[in-house]
């Protein structure tokens, strides 16, 4: 029997950045679905549940926290491990994120994708 595929939620602005990380995403065996901004993501993910959430925080239509207080109080994905990934790295503080938003991790741009891969398979569990 073939282990079902873990999935991915990746919400990034910048499209070559959001190839690049379902690309690697993909390669540590997640399925990938992606959205172009949080509120594109919050139309996907309202319905669909999701094994993990990977999102910028600077987004337009509606920032990654916002994204991920909307998550957080849905039914489908309520309980999600969510990667924050920014630029502004010194101005949002991870405890405090954790705490308020229940952000899993949070990795400051640029990031390595195989520090990603890693970091997701960690959150999920790894893949058989």
């Amino acid at each position: 029997m073939i282990p079902l595929a873990k999935t991915v939620l990746v919400a990034e602005d910048n499209a070559a950045l959001r190839r690049v990380i379902a690309f690697a995403l993909k390669g540590c065996g997640f399925e990938a679905t992606t959205a172009a901004d949080g509120a594109d993501a919050w139309e996907i993910a309202k319905d669909q549940p999701f094994d993990l959430i990977v999102s910028d925080q600077q987004m337009p239509n509606m920032t990654g926290l916002e994204l991920i207080e909307k998550l957080r109080s849905s039914a489908t994905n309520a309980k999600t491990p969510v990667i924050l990934l920014t630029a502004k790295g010194l101005e949002l503080e991870a405890q405090t994120l954790r705490e308020r938003y229940g952000v899993s991790a949070m990795l400051h741009k640029p990031f390595s994708p195989s520090q990603l891969g890693s970091l997701a398979e960690e959150l999920v569990g790894a893949l058989v």
